[in-house]
């Protein structure tokens, strides 16, 4: 098969190449490198199934082509990191839906399947758990530019399924909950590169608010296992399904253990949201995906643990900073 992955130079995306690759399949990717690296494809850049196009996924033209020519599309190109979307307001409401829509408009013009990558961040505000795919969303003003973001990839929900309701487009939107590994940045908000990179540093590990808030974590290679199963998954088509991990842990938690795991000398830094957002941002105090839909869809449920995943990630930055 040929897949067209949107935003394969990204953290995701690069790693769902090589796994493709290494599969014998056909990959086609566009990036226009805004959060994404040629670093992290560098090494296929000479794979004879490999193609790279350096372009926007906002070009409707080059986008048509690549569409047309492709068996599946795994639109992952997004404006990502809470820190990029508040800096870059319009620009991230244009990508994450005019790019959507382009990717969907096109995808069923030509009757590919697609995935859309969506997020845990559509949940909103809730503090309950686990987090279902009906739930309920919970969203602030617009006024506080945060909630931007998940307004925008819910627009790209909705407009994906009424798609699928209007038109038949085969198409799967996954949410993805806070997923770590190798190739992540910490350029753009990102908490784990962050601690990581403060960490080997012996810098102060700079933790937000007061660090009682609390994610679960995924690992990279959990993600790129469960979108291929998605994918290819019938019984998927017309779904939204959360991938993500089950290890709840206070972000203070995760700094210590960030700190015990480097063998760092690093000391913890409480910094209120104001001074490193502004005004334009309100947190998310709990997020903990539910499987039962995963699990009972694909047979998959992501088990790597979260001291596998900061060690692999521990590994892979100790490795760039040599």
């Amino acid at each position: 098969m040929r897949y067209l992955i949107t935003g394969g130079a990204g953290f995701i995306g690069s790693n769902l190449c090589d796994a493709l690759i290494q599969q014998g399949e056909e990959v086609v990717i566009i990036d226009d490198l805004s959060t994404g690296s040629l670093d992290n494809i560098t090494h296929l850049l000479d794979n004879q199934n490999f193609q790279y196009h350096n372009n926007t996924i906002l070009n409707h033209r080059v986008m048509d082509h690549l569409i047309r020519e492709c068996d599946a599309v795994i639109h992952l190109a997004a404006a990502v990191g809470v820190k990029y979307v508040l800096e870059n307001p319009l620009s991230s409401i244009e990508t994450n839906i005019r790019g959507t829509e382009i990717a969907l408009e096109l995808a069923n013009r030509y009757k590919k399947r697609i995935l859309i990558a969506s997020t845990s961040e559509v949940y909103g505000k809730h503090t309950h758990a686990p987090l279902k795919e009906d739930d309920n969303v919970i969203y602030g003003p617009p006024s506080t530019m945060r909630w931007s973001y998940a307004a925008a990839k819910l627009i790209d929900e909705f407009t994906a399924l009424a798609y699928h309701r209007t038109k038949k487009l085969q198409v799967v939107i996954v949410r993805c909950f806070n997923t770590i590994g190798p190739r992540q940045t910490g350029l753009y908000g990102m908490v784990l590169p962050r601690f990581i990179q403060q960490a080997l540093r012996d810098e102060p590990l700079t933790v937000y608010g007061d660090g009682s808030q609390t994610r679960t974590f995924t690992y990279v290679g959990d993600v790129v296992e469960a979108l291929l199963r998605l994918i290819h998954c019938d019984a998927a088509v017309g779904e939204v399904v959360n991938v993500g991990g089950q290890e709840e842990i206070p972000i203070r938690e995760l700094a210590e253990r960030t700190i015990a795991l480097t063998g760092s000398k690093s000391e913890i830094m409480l910094v209120p949201y104001s001074q490193v957002y502004g005004r334009d941002f309100e947190d998310m105090m709990r997020r903990v995906p539910s499987l039962e839909k995963l699990e009972r869809l694909t047979g998959f449920r992501p088990e790597t643990d979260l001291d596998t995943m900061l060690t692999k990630t521990i590994e892979y930055f100790r490795s760039k900073s040599n």
